[in-house]
């Protein structure tokens, strides 16, 4: 019977498998693949969509994205988007199949 791993050998040794992998991509890939891997898929949308952390943690990454492809004025935005889901001041807007009513003229 196999011995069991303890968990803090087991994230150093995945840890130290990663690293060279991570040391090949530039600064721009890694941010790509983070923004990637934080990016609300379509099936989760209505789950995630005022999910204030995972919009912000979106964001924030988009953000890097452009900050690192020199385009400021995007990482801007972005950034602001962040900080407006975390400090509350934008909220998810509903979604455009839902909630609306037909026009009188149906």
């Amino acid at each position: 019977m196999p011995k069991p791993v303890a968990p803090q050998l087991f994230s150093e040794t995945l840890a130290t498998a990663e690293k060279p992998a991570l040391a090949e991509c530039s600064d721009q890939e890694l941010a790509q693949a983070l923004a990637g891997r934080l990016a609300i898929a379509p099936n989760d949308w209505h789950r995630l969509k005022g999910n204030r952390k995972a919009r912000a943690a979106e964001q924030a990454a988009i953000a890097l994205v452009y900050l690192l492809k020199d385009q400021p004025e995007e990482a801007v935005a972005r950034l602001q988007q962040a900080t407006g889901w975390l400090d509350r001041s934008i909220q998810a807007p509903p979604c455009p199949s839902h909630g609306t009513k037909p026009s009188e003229a149906e």
